[in-house]
C-alpha cells in the first residue's frame, strides 16, 4: 500500500494508545491480575492498527479503495477510514494540472520536410476511477498517445503552415489528445508546440527562397512607381501642349524657384528670353484673366512694348 496516507493525527493517536497500552499493563502488573492485561492489548492492537486504518488525503488527492479486490469507493480529500487487510488503496490520484514533454524527431512532413518539433502537454486527471482501473499507467500512456498524435499531424500538415499556423496545430492536437485520452478519465487542458526545427540546408534554401521573392516584390513596386510616373509625365505634356501659356507659366516658376534661394546667374538661351519679353508676359496675364474672369485685368497696351523681332 503506498505510504501518502500517513499522517500526523493517525500517528499521535497510535502514540497515545501505545503509552495508555503500557501504563495499564504496568498498573496490572503490579496489581498481579491477569484480566488486568486485556485491555492493554487491546491498546496495543489499536495503536499499531491506527495507521493503516486511518488515512488521509491532501485536498488535490482522490484514494482509489478496493474491498477484497472490488471497487469499494473514491475517498479524499481529507481524513478517511478503512478496515485493515480487507481494504486496500491502490492508487493515489493526483488531480492537478500536470505537464508532459514530448517531441517528435525526424519527422516527414506533408510536403517531404523532416522536421523536429518539441512539445508541451498539460493535462488534467478528471475521472480517478478511470485512471485507476482502465490502465496501468497513465502518465506512461499519455506521454505515448502525445507523441503519435504529434507525428501523425506532421504527416498531414506541410512545413509552412506548422511554422505559420502554431494556434491552429495546437488546437489540432490538443482536440486529437483529448479524444484518445478521454476514454481513460483524463483530460487534456491545451498543447503548446515550442520549437520546429529544420535542417541547415533547407534553412539557407527557404533564406535565399524569401529573399528572392522579396526582391521580385521591390522590382514590382519599383515598376508600377515608373508606370504612373510616366503616366503623370504624359498626361502633364498633354496639358501643357493644348495650352502654351502653362508651359511658358511653369518654365518662369521653375526659374524662380532655382534663384531664390541661391541668388546664382542662370543663362537662359535668346529663345527662352523672347518668349518671357514684358510683351509676352503680360499676353500670359490677359490669357490668365479671360480664362478665369474673376482674377483682376491688365491692359496688355500700358505695358511697353518688347523689342522688335
Amino acid at each position: 500500500m503506498s505510504t501518502s496516507g500517513k499522517n500526523a493525527p493517525a500517528t499521535v493517536i497510535s502514540i497515545a494508545l501505545l503509552a495508555a497500552a503500557l501504563l495499564i499493563g504496568n498498573f496490572a502488573h503490579q496489581a498481579g491480575r491477569l484480566l488486568g492485561y486485556a485491555l492493554p492489548g487491546v491498546l496495543l492492537l489499536g495503536a499499531v492498527l491506527t495507521p493503516i486504518s486511518l488515512l488521509m488525503a491532501r485536498q488535490w488527492e482522490k484514494a482509489v479503495v478496493l474491498r477484497l479486490g472490488k471497487l469499494h469507493a473514491v475517498r479524499g480529500p481529507g481524513m478517511f477510514v478503512i478496515v485493515p487487510f480487507v481494504d486496500a488503496v491502490t492508487a493515489w490520484i493526483d488531480q492537478r494540472i500536470q505537464t508532459t514533454q514530448f517531441n517528435a524527431e525526424q519527422a516527414l512532413t506533408k510536403d517531404t520536410v523532416p522536421a523536429n518539433i518539441d512539445a508541451i502537454l498539460f493535462w488534467q486527471v478528471h475521472d480517478p476511477e478511470r485512471a485507476a482501473l482502465e490502465i496501468t499507467d497513465y502518465q506512461s500512456a499519455i506521454l505515448r498517445v502525445a507523441q503519435t498524435s504529434l507525428r501523425e499531424m506532421i504527416g498531414a500538415s506541410p512545413l509552412s503552415a506548422l511554422m505559420s499556423e502554431r494556434k491552429a496545430a495546437d488546437q489540432q492536437l490538443k482536440e486529437e489528445i483529448g479524444r484518445k485520452t478521454a476514454d481513460w478519465g483524463v483530460s487534456a487542458v491545451s498543447v503548446e508546440i515550442r520549437d520546429v526545427a529544420i535542417p541547415a540546408e533547407l534553412q539557407d534554401a527557404m533564406s535565399r527562397q524569401a529573399q528572392a521573392e522579396r526582391e521580385k516584390a521591390a522590382r514590382v513596386i519599383l515598376g508600377s512607381a515608373e508606370q504612373e510616373i510616366a503616366q503623370k509625365f504624359l498626361d502633364a505634356a498633354n496639358v501643357y501642349a493644348q495650352n502654351p501659356a502653362a508651359l511658358q507659366l511653369r518654365a518662369m516658376n521653375i526659374i524662380y524657384e532655382t534663384t531664390k534661394e541661391r541668388g546664382s546667374t542662370i543663362l537662359i538661351p535668346s529663345a527662352m528670353v523672347d518668349s518671357m519679353n514684358p510683351g509676352g508676359i503680360m499676353g500670359l496675364a490677359a490669357v490668365a484673366a479671360q480664362a478665369a474672369p474673376g482674377l483682376p485685368q491688365v491692359n496688355p497696351a500700358a505695358a511697353p512694348a518688347g523689342p522688335a523681332a
